[in-house]
């Protein structure tokens, strides 16, 4: 008598036995010879699948050659008092049985609406926009229920992608390819943000990937009008003023006054360094102007702490109004952003071309390939076209 290996459980079992007594699995009176019995004993155990509880949902492995055949599903769902339930849609598609399983645990440690997390942006809207709009005691501006609806309308490309599978990229793109004006591009990265905001709060998605895109188009909604050369007159005529000098720096280089708080002037070469906003705007070269030297000189001197807020309630609006040239001939009240209006008016009025006049400015230059790529100014030229503007 020899002891044998039972091919079923691997069992240890007599050679003389009629069945394993382990498993019923028959005996076969002709041993397995001494090597297959070796590489049986030493073969990895196959790894038992677990029983799932009641009511815990179910494994399915599907029909066909797929890469994932395994679909796991969350319990079923009641649909009403009658007893009827409904199949919910999958938790996703594994390779294996115990992928599934893991990603079903994964489900029940934290239960979620698996309707909502198939759901597509356009659908994801929807629950938004009801939210926000249809639900009791909000009443809502009708403006701002056409803002949202002009932005959905602008993302059309989104509208059938899960919602769980879009990234920044593919906003992103919605946003730099985006003709309309600066208002309309804020809007549907506002709308962005809150439907994330949304998805989040109601599990369908657990990363916000809407708060890393970004706005890369200039402002065109910084409206403003420009000083009259009568009103430029005026300054020149008082440029003892040191805060008239600063006023005169923001018309003939073109910065935003937040600018200033951080602007470099190099006092060899002549040129502003900085800039704010936009991404074409940021640490751009502005050459100072001949007229404006002196002042650019003695800026950090006069000004060591530049502060926006301080210098626009301190200096700006109070040195205007003793100059008499705080209200514009219609009416306005003049902000510091005008001069970087005046600046504009001034390139148009001595004719500096277009490309340099976007470059000084920091406007970006869009979807104008040959330009943003082919479009370029030495230090030397854009000197030559600022030197054009006359004081």
């Amino acid at each position: 008598m020899a002891l044998i290996l039972c091919p079923e459980c691997s069992r240890t079992v007599s050679d003389k036995a009629l069945a394993c007594p382990g498993c019923g699995y028959p005996i076969s009176f002709s041993p397995e010879p001494a090597k297959q019995q070796k590489e049986r004993k030493t073969a990895p155990a196959k790894q038992k699948r677990r029983k799932l509880p009641n009511g815990y949902g179910s494994i399915k492995k599907l029909s066909g050659n797929r890469s994932r055949p395994y679909a796991a599903y969350p319990p079923a769902a009641a649909v009403s008092g009658d007893g009827l339930h409904s199949t919910l849609p999958a938790i996703g598609y594994y390779s294996d049985w115990h992928s599934a399983y893991e990603a079903l645990s994964g489900y029940h440690r934290s239960p979620y609406n698996v309707k909502a997390r198939n759901s597509t942006f356009r659908e994801v809207y929807e629950l938004f926009y009801k939210s926000k709009f249809e639900a009791p005691r909000k009443t809502p501006s009708i403006s701002s229920r056409y803002a949202y609806e002009s932005a959905f309308k602008n993302c059309t490309p989104l509208h059938h992608i899960r919602f769980l599978d879009i990234r920044r990229q593919e906003m992103q793109e919605i946003l730099d390819n985006c003709s309309l004006g600066y208002s309309s591009i804020c809007n549907l990265k506002k709308l962005f943000g809150q439907m994330y905001r949304f998805a989040i709060e109601n599990d369908i998605i657990e990363k916000d990937y809407a708060r890393f895109v970004t706005i890369n188009q200039e402002n065109d909604n910084e409206k403003g009008e420009p000083f009259s050369q009568e009103e430029l007159d005026i300054l020149w005529n008082n440029t003892f003023i040191p805060a008239v000098q600063v006023i005169l720096i923001m018309i003939y280089s073109g910065f935003r006054i937040k600018a200033f708080e951080t602007i470099e002037i190099n006092t060899e070469e002549l040129y502003f360094k900085g800039g704010v906003k936009t991404t074409a705007g940021k640490g751009r070269i502005v050459p100072v102007h001949p007229a404006i030297q002196k002042f650019a000189l003695d800026f950090h001197r006069n000004f060591p702490r530049f502060r926006v807020e301080n210098f626009r309630k301190t200096f700006f609006y109070p040195t205007l109004a003793r100059l008499g040239i705080s209200v514009t001939a219609n009416g306005k009240k003049h902000t510091p952003h005008d001069c970087r209006h005046t600046f504009s008016w001034l390139c148009d009025k001595y004719q500096i071309d277009e490309l340099s006049k976007h470059l000084l400015m920091g406007h970006s230059l869009g979807r104008d390939i040959e330009k943003s790529t082919y479009g370029h100014r030495t230090y030397q030229e854009l000197c030559a076209e600022i030197n054009k503007i006359k004081v």
